[in-house]
């Protein structure tokens, strides 16, 4: 069911004024590509006025020749052999337009994916929180397609715009009182084009939200498969699938019955009544003058060359409205602003000891309810904080403020002095290493997954991260060893090794600080006595913050931290704080219990 508040949104219908606003910004998107279009233009105008001289050769053959018996087969010959010309000219030029108007707007689609995608690499990770994966994703497949047909639009305007002035003029000099009956449409056609635009766009509107929510619940179901499955959830999440497809069918029932109703059938009656009209005018018994047969067939062919392109122009309609739609969601993106935070970086500034300094730090995600109260702690170069604190005590909000996922309100956070806002992003990324509690391994093989596509990092250097995190001998025990196929997520590999291998995708690029979002949180014992062998290794020389899920593994850190609802409630070695015997005592004391069970 959908609220009121989703309802709103669909029901609002997209001002004629914003149709035109988003037109012309998706055109700023094709002018980097006017001579392709430029070529379309010139070859399709050359089409067009090849087209208008077609009827009328064969017009000038039937008045001047047929009509008086005087066709010899030389003449015959020469205006078969003029039209064949004709023909020849109309399919190199209908040819080399749309092969012109096509790599354009191909052109044009890759460069507004390119746009979209460097967009959403530049959004603060507020935006992904909330918005949908498969809304997204929606976006920047289905609704840039979308607006492959909506140049389509264009293409049958223009050309539509030149057949309709040509076969005008061509009328004209045929015949002016015929002429204006014909004209006489185009005011209906102005009324009907207006009251469609006016209701479509809120249909359409309606259908391409819809369609985005079907890829988000496709999208969840298929993520979220085995819990499907392991709670016997099939049938609910079915019928809500089915709930969204059926409102998405009585909304494509509606698109239908109006473009059924508004589009080719009413062209077509118009077309009708124009042409049985020119006919009467032409027959009329009470002419004085006799017109030529010639003229009435030319005069009909002009009159469907008037008209095919209006039925071409109506149809569009549909890919139009279907395109604005798709362009303001696709603006959506590009004009959101909750970007990553912003740095202010210093020439030739460097990470060099890897200091960390938290000064009475205030943080919020959405700008109301403070997560962390005035946290303020020191981790000396070289030394290893341990977090610890129960779900949600904002253990995670500290390493998204000290990422720069997300911008802090109050205080100051510093490295070696200087206010981490001041360092450059690349300069954080590549001193700075992050592994977390559930690690994502992308496409590729087991090389790629640890390199990342950094070509400066070596095969060496891949193996011997690999070693110092001992995951090298799983490694080398696989078919293909370094080379052996990843598939996305990495769902081949036990939570375990995934971990282990993020470890040496990490410790690859030999990071200054280190940080341990609960690392060894899904790994096995065996396999946790592999990884602290290693860290104690890589944490020399190396500034490192760990939250920890299993105080065991934060028991020799130079210092451990205690949070309780955003706020430092203790702090010291864990010799100290269990002697204290508060709260970080009573949870060792927990783990102790629920281990020996």
């Amino acid at each position: 069911m959908e609220n009121k508040a989703t309802k709103s949104i669909w029901a609002q219908r997209i001002p004629i004024k914003e149709q035109l606003a988003i037109t012309k910004r998706i055109f700023r998107f094709a002018k980097h590509f006017k001579f392709e279009f430029l070529i379309a233009i010139v070859f399709s105008i050359v089409s067009s006025v090849a087209a208008i001289y077609m009827p009328r050769t064969i017009q000038f053959f039937m008045d001047q020749y047929l009509a008086h018996h005087t066709a010899s087969s030389a003449i015959i010959w020469a205006y078969a052999g003029m039209y064949a010309a004709l023909c020849v000219i109309v399919a190199i030029a209908d040819f080399t337009w749309n092969y012109a108007f096509s790599l354009g707007k191909e052109k044009t689609l890759e460069a507004m994916r390119r746009s979209l995608y460097r967009k959403l690499h530049q959004l603060g990770m507020r935006y992904f929180d909330q918005t949908p994966a498969g809304s997204i994703l929606s976006r920047v497949t289905n609704d840039t397609m979308t607006i492959s047909d909506y140049f389509q639009v264009f293409s049958a305007l223009f050309l539509g715009l030149i057949s309709i002035v040509t076969a005008t003029v061509a009328m004209y000099a045929t015949n002016h009182a015929a002429t204006l009956l014909v004209l006489a449409f185009i005011p209906i056609y102005v009324i009907v084009i207006t009251i469609y635009l006016s209701f479509i766009s809120k249909i359409y509107r309606e259908y391409r939200e819809r369609n985005s929510l079907i890829n988000a619940k496709l999208n969840e179901s298929l993520t979220g498969i085995a819990v499907i499955q392991e709670f016997r959830q099939e049938k609910r999440v079915s019928e809500s699938f089915a709930s969204i497809n059926d409102a998405q069918l009585r909304t494509r029932n509606r698109m239908i019955r109006m473009n059924s109703f508004l589009l080719s059938p009413l062209n077509n009656l118009l077309y009708s009544v124009a042409l049985t009209l020119v006919l009467v005018y032409f027959g009329f018994p009470l002419r004085e003058t006799f017109v030529p047969a010639g003229i009435i067939y030319v005069f009909s062919q002009y009159v469907a060359n008037f008209f095919n392109p209006l039925s071409n122009m109506m149809d569009s309609l549909t890919s139009f409205t279907d395109g604005i739609i798709a362009g303001k969601r696709i603006f959506h993106i590009l004009d959101e602003t909750e970007y990553e935070p912003l740095q202010q970086p210093v020439a030739d500034q460097h990470i060099t000891a890897g200091k960390i300094e938290f000064k009475h730090v205030t943080f919020s995600y959405d700008g109301k309810t403070d997560i962390l109260h005035d946290v303020s702690f020191t981790v000396e170069a070289g030394q290893t904080l341990g977090i610890v604190g129960h779900t949600g005590s904002g253990k995670s909000s500290i390493i998204n403020v000290m990422m720069r996922f997300y911008e802090f309100g109050k205080g100051q956070v510093l490295i070696d002095g200087k206010d981490i806002r001041t360092f450059s992003k690349a300069e954080l990324r590549q001193k700075m290493g992050l592994v977390l509690q559930e690690p994502f391994m992308f496409y590729g093989d087991v090389a790629s997954n640890i390199r990342l596509y950094n070509d400066q990092i070596t095969d060496a250097q891949i193996k011997a991260a690999a070693e110092t995190v001992q995951v090298a001998d799983f490694i080398e025990s696989l078919p293909n060893q370094y080379h052996e196929k990843v598939f996305a997520g990495g769902s081949e590999f036990s939570s375990g090794q995934r971990q282990l291998i993020s470890f040496a995708r990490t410790l690859v690029t030999n990071p200054k600080i280190l940080v341990l979002d609960e690392a060894t949180a899904n790994v096995d014992t065996e396999t946790e006595s592999l990884i602290q062998a290693g860290l104690r290794h890589l944490r020399q020389g190396r500034t490192t913050l760990a939250i920890a899920h299993r105080l065991s593994t934060i028991s020799d850190a130079d210092q451990i931290i205690v949070l309780d609802q955003g706020r430092i409630i203790e702090r010291g070695r864990h010799e100290e704080l269990l002697a204290k015997k508060g709260y970080y005592y009573n949870l060792y004391q927990l783990q102790q219990a629920t281990d020996l069970d």
